[in-house]
């Protein structure tokens, strides 16, 4: 028998919202992508029902390219969850992407202490669950 007291209970999965459904879709194919205004063509992230640019009620998916910069990051020192307190400290970055929109994810392969502002980075994908891949992002390669 095996001691299963020890083991960390199992990391909490997005909450995937009727809006959000075709991001998440995208991510499980291994692709990023954002919200484009039909009517002006601005790009918007998270998903949101008005473009703030010319309040157009309509908008698509496009595939954009996952590479950016560290707009601003936190280092998380005290795990939000049981499942993360093997894995503090941890940073949690708000990315630029090459495409102008932003949004937040975990940096990965680099130590806290050596994420700066403007950092090139590019996403990866990380599958954990059976049905769900989390786009990561890590410092790009020159």
């Amino acid at each position: 028998m095996s001691d299963t007291s020890t083991a960390a209970p199992p990391k909490p999965s997005p909450v995937v919202t009727p809006d959000m459904a075709p991001f998440w879709a995208a991510a499980r194919r291994h692709e990023l992508v954002v919200q484009r205004c039909t009517a002006c063509g601005s790009l918007r992230f998270p998903a949101r029902e008005l473009c703030r640019q010319c309040l157009g009620r309509e908008a698509v998916w496009q595939p954009v390219s996952g590479r950016g910069k560290v707009f601003s990051f936190v280092v998380m020192h005290r795990a939000n969850h049981p499942a993360f307190a093997a894995e503090v400290p941890y940073t949690v970055a708000l990315v630029e992407l090459e495409e102008g929109v932003r949004l937040a994810a975990q940096l990965t392969d680099i130590p806290p202490q050596k994420v700066t502002i403007g950092m090139p980075v590019e996403v990866w994908w990380d599958p954990v669950a059976a049905e769900v891949v989390v786009p990561r992002f890590r410092p790009r390669q020159p």
